[in-house]
Formats: C-alpha cells, sequence, structure tokens
C-alpha cells in the first residue's frame, strides 16, 4: 500500500511542479515577471493560463512521469503481450470502450448534479488543433502506466482479494480527475480497467479502451458542441422510447465484449 501511495504522491507532484515550471518558463518568454507567474497562479494577472500552454505542459508532464516510472521500474514494460498477437483482445476492448458510454452517461445523470469544475478548461483545450493529444494520446499511456502498470500492480501483491486491489485503484483515479463531475464516470472505468489489467498482466488493453472512450469523448463535443452541457435524455428531445433501446443496445455490446474478454485475455 505505501508503494502504491508513493506512485500516487510521484504521479501528483508531476503533474502539479513540472506544469507550473512550463507554466512560468512560458510567461517569462512572453515578457512576464516572477510577480505575474504568482498571479497567474491565482487565476489572476495578464498572462492567464491558455490551451497552448496546457497542452506543452502535459506533453511535458508525460514525459517526465514516462522517464521516471520506467527508470526507477516502478512500471514494467515488456513486449511480451505484443508478441503474442493478441489483436482481438484489442479489438474487444475498443468495442468494450463503446459499449461504457451510455451507461455511463446515464448513470451520471441519475446522480445528483455534481459541479463541473473542468468544464470550460476542457472546451478550451478542445478547441485547440492539439487538443486531440493532450485528451487522447498522452492521458490514455501516461494514466495507464501510472494506475494500472505501477499502483494497482503494486496493490496486487498487497492485497490477496484482486478486486480489492481494483476498487482502491479506481478510487485513486477518479479522485485524481479532480473534477466531481468526472469522478462517477473515471470509477466505473477505472474498475474495468483495473480488471483488465488483472487479467492479462499488460496495459496495451486498458490504453485501447482509454484512448476510444477519451475520443469519442472528443469526437462528440467537436461534432456536437451544443450536447455537452446537456442531460442524456434532452440530447434525445425527451424520447425515453429511443433512449433505453439505445442503453439496452449498449449495455449488450458492453456484456458482449466483456463476456469476450474474459475469454481471451490471461496473464
Amino acid at each position: 500500500m505505501k508503494r502504491a501511495l508513493l506512485y500516487l504522491f510521484a504521479f501528483l507532484f508531476i503533474q502539479f511542479f513540472a506544469a507550473w515550471a512550463v507554466y512560468a518558463v512560458w510567461i517569462l518568454l512572453s515578457g512576464g515577471s516572477v510577480g505575474d507567474i504568482v498571479l497567474a497562479m491565482n487565476g489572476k494577472g495578464n498572462y492567464s493560463i491558455n490551451a497552448s500552454m496546457l497542452i506543452m505542459g502535459s506533453a511535458v508532464c508525460s514525459v517526465i512521469t514516462v522517464f521516471l516510472f520506467l527508470w526507477r521500474k516502478w512500471a514494467a514494460v515488456s513486449p511480451t503481450w505484443l508478441k503474442n498477437r493478441n489483436w482481438n483482445v484489442l479489438f474487444w476492448s475498443a468495442v468494450a470502450s463503446l459499449g461504457t458510454v451510455l451507461p455511463s452517461v446515464l448513470f451520471q445523470d441519475l446522480l445528483p448534479e455534481l459541479p463541473d469544475a473542468m468544464g470550460d478548461t476542457f472546451k478550451m483545450i478542445m478547441n485547440n488543433p492539439f487538443g486531440y493529444l493532450m485528451i487522447c494520446l498522452f492521458a490514455p499511456l501516461v494514466e495507464e502506466l501510472v494506475f494500472r502498470g505501477a499502483i494497482l500492480k503494486s496493490l496486487l501483491k498487497a492485497f490477496k482479494n484482486h478486486w480489492v486491489a481494483i476498487l482502491i485503484s479506481a478510487v485513486f483515479f477518479a479522485l485524481v480527475h479532480g473534477n466531481p463531475a468526472q469522478m462517477p464516470h473515471a470509477f466505473l472505468i477505472g474498475l474495468l480497467l483495473g480488471w483488465m489489467y488483472y487479467r492479462s498482466g499488460s496495459i496495451l488493453p486498458g490504453v485501447a479502451l482509454h484512448w476510444v472512450n477519451n475520443t469519442v469523448a472528443y469526437a462528440s463535443y467537436m461534432l456536437f458542441p451544443a450536447t455537452y452541457d446537456m442531460k442524456l435524455i434532452e440530447v434525445y428531445n425527451g424520447d425515453w422510447l429511443r433512449l433505453t433501446l439505445s442503453l439496452v443496445i449498449s449495455v449488450c455490446i458492453l456484456l458482449i465484449s466483456i463476456y469476450q474478454l474474459n475469454r481471451k485475455l490471461s496473464r
């Protein structure tokens, strides 16, 4: 458990301090001063954090995180899983991700409304031409390496019951998002990702699922930006029948995918 907390702290430390180091350099190169950096940290001044700064900070944090976790051997990377050519697992991982979308969104809609502390930030990032890199490429790879490849791996050694380890890692995964509106979805996806890692011993199936999940969210916003702040039933114009049929199809897709993954995933 101590190792899991160490990995979590290291990840959070890099995300905060390395990102702010990038922002500070950006502000200084733009003609700002140390005082402007302090003001920016408090959300004030003439140098507010923009999408380009966030994406650059994310790229730097991703490189540092991957380097540290591999260098310290907190997470291991091996070609063994790829050598087995389990391409069908990657396919069913992607399909499973598609099946989680509607059930997860509806579940979140049924909960008491949670504050979306990062809504404006995500819109700003997704409207940037390089936003896809941060949301759909950097995040899936780095988060799977850290939360499954390091944190869950250590928790599985600490607890005899693998579901306890998966549950704890999913809680960590949800809390780290730092946005109440995202946490229910992140927790549910974290459970599925944790189970996939436990069964396979590899982060690659999880990276595939995570990538598709984030890409669907990105594509939905880019194609239908007006639906971002809408309830699911509003997207269906109040038609519960169509929503129910769509939900049934999604659940069937998810269950079939999990069944196939359960058959094909093996350590």
